[in-house]
């Protein structure tokens, strides 16, 4: 999966400085990163919609389009993909890589004789919700 997002980051940072009539990706930086992170924060709404809404295809849909998304966002404030993948193994050095670190330290778990202690998943309730359009 890494190949395919850095893929798409060099795509994105070749598309940047393309007529923006005709680059989506182009308009995007064009309009500033405000933009984008209304793009994006559309297209992550879009998919919890889906998600909660148990439509697969379009949750696949609308993922591919938030990780489009956020990859011009990355692009625009100077993150590379190997950033977030390297915030990502210290996280799991720290956690576990299933986990959220926490916002701050005093909600950190405390370790175990095993390493560090896993919090429970919880699952968010289904509620039937509908996409603007």
């Amino acid at each position: 999966m890494s190949d395919s997002l850095e893929r798409l980051y060099q795509a994105v940072i070749a598309a940047r400085d393309l007529d923006p009539g005709v680059s989506r990706t182009a308009r995007l930086f064009q309009r500033g990163p405000a933009k984008m992170a209304k793009k994006l924060a559309e297209e992550a709404i879009e998919v919890v919609i889906d998600a909660v809404n148990g439509n697969t295809a379009a949750v696949v849909r609308e993922s591919a389009d938030l990780l489009y998304n956020l990859t011009v966002l990355w692009a625009s404030a100077g993150v590379r993909p190997e950033d977030v993948w390297n915030e990502m193994a210290r996280r799991e050095h720290l956690l576990g890589i299933a986990e959220k670190l926490p916002k701050s330290t005093v909600k950190m778990p405390k370790a175990t004789a095993a390493g560090v202690a896993r919090r429970p998943i919880v699952a968010l309730e289904g509620r039937a919700l509908r996409k603007r359009h």
